[in-house]
């Protein structure tokens, strides 16, 4: 799942990506389509405990708001800071 996520990056995603690898962001290393459980996060910065997730139309309906919800739970219990970023589409 997270090979199939990372080869069909959206174009937020894209760009975001080229500002984020190779350490270009304060010299911190990103992950793209990192898994924690079941979930695959956009973007994960390790040394931060920084999760980036780009939001777009899926993520407004009524199931996209609930399983955003259970998703922020889960990183709240591991300590992780999570960033949404909502991409009107």
């Amino acid at each position: 799942m997270r090979r199939w996520l990372r080869k069909r990056l959206t174009p937020a995603e894209l760009l975001l990506w080229n500002h984020l690898k190779n350490k270009k962001l304060e010299c911190r290393k990103f992950r793209r389509q990192h898994c924690v459980g079941k979930y695959v996060l956009d973007f994960y910065c390790p040394t931060e405990k920084l999760a980036i997730e780009l939001d777009g139309s899926p993520h407004f309906t009524e199931e996209g708001k609930e399983h955003d919800k259970k998703e922020q739970n889960i990183l709240i219990i591991l300590a992780l800071t999570l960033s949404v970023l909502l991409i009107m589409t």
